[in-house]
């Protein structure tokens, strides 16, 4: 089943504007706005000061990237969870995150970097730790527990790379009540919940081999592709002939796309052929058999099989239930079995 899609919450009842990344913080008055580069998307981060030493994030977005620009720091480190979409640091060489994923790395690794969101939303959490000021002032149950935050980088990444742990339980237990929680209760959750993650850390499977890294030339030629792919799905291209014209070998294609994308190159096609079918059967009054060729599929009854797999409706039910929808619940459609 598909992750739901990521919606801003709503502020105050106000849209949020285009290009802009609202800030705000749990611990001080006061808003402030980040302008984006035009077309980037937009986007509320929220954060907390939660101990000396340790700041911790919560980050929608709807849009394709963000640029992520810190002080490089020898020691620091941050730890990254998404919760929903995908998340990739687009350095010299580019690492992505799926839902429930959590990455580890010394904070001079993502010092200039932009963080790109291959299915355009993204939410997530994000703790920025300075090991030293956090030693120096350590909360009782941390000290209590023998909890030594200078051992963090030594022991998960001694050689100065990242480590990703996949989505497991106890990860699904830390962050899952920290979503769509009042505002009176996040402060204190976030203080518990950051607490217990440090000491879950130890516990966690361990990821089999390095994290995944792509060189950042690869991954531009799979954007490439792939921005091709959406713009005509009618077109059925095999992955050996994009291949050859990408120059890549087809084993590093898919490799690359899926770990961009989360998804097979024909799966992801597959969504995407779907989605447009939904949106031209809402908004047009094409026949369903022109819909159907428009999305890449010559047999009208196929289309309608896959189509009533996806949504659960037949293409004429769809249209009948949701038409004119300018914008359509998200969620349901993100719910929907692949």
């Amino acid at each position: 089943m598909a992750a739901a899609r990521t919606q801003i919450p709503p502020e105050e009842g106000n849209a949020m504007p285009r290009d802009q990344l609202r800030i705000c913080s749990l611990t001080q008055p006061g808003t402030r706005w980040q302008p984006l580069p035009p077309g980037t998307g937009q986007g509320r981060l929220e954060y907390a000061q939660l101990f000396p030493g340790v700041l911790f994030s919560h980050l929608y977005f709807e849009g394709t990237s963000l640029p992520h620009h810190h002080p490089p720091h020898g020691s620091a480190l941050e730890l990254t969870h998404c919760r929903r979409g995908r998340v990739g640091w687009q350095m010299q060489t580019a690492l992505y995150l799926g839902p429930g994923d959590l990455a580890l790395h010394p904070r001079d690794c993502c010092a200039h970097s932009t963080l790109r969101f291959p299915l355009d939303y993204y939410e997530g959490f994000s703790l920025s730790l300075d090991p030293a000021r956090l030693a120096d002032h350590l909360p009782p149950a941390l000290a209590q527990a023998g909890f030594a935050p200078h051992r963090l980088l030594a022991d998960f990444c001694p050689q100065g790379k990242p480590v990703v742990f996949p989505a497991q339980p106890a990860l699904e237990a830390i962050f899952l009540p920290l979503c769509d929680l009042p505002a009176c209760l996040r402060l204190p959750y976030y203080t518990l919940k950051v607490q217990e993650l440090l000491l879950t850390l130890p516990r966690l499977d361990l990821p089999l081999g390095d994290a995944p890294q792509y060189p950042a030339q690869q991954v531009e030629t799979i954007r490439i592709i792939h921005d091709r792919l959406m713009a005509h799905p009618a077109q059925r291209i095999t992955i050996d002939a994009l291949a050859r014209e990408y120059h890549l070998n087809t084993s590093t294609l898919k490799a690359v796309f899926k770990g961009v994308y989360g998804q097979p190159i024909a799966a992801h096609m597959k969504r995407h052929r779907m989605e447009e079918a939904a949106r031209l059967l809402r908004e047009t009054d094409r026949s369903v058999g022109e819909i159907a060729q428009q999305v890449g599929y010559e047999n009208q009854s196929k289309f309608s099989t896959v189509f009533r797999e996806r949504y659960r409706l037949l293409p004429t039910e769809y249209r009948r239930q949701h038409r004119g929808q300018a914008s359509p619940d998200r969620q349901k459609e993100w719910d929907a079995p692949d």
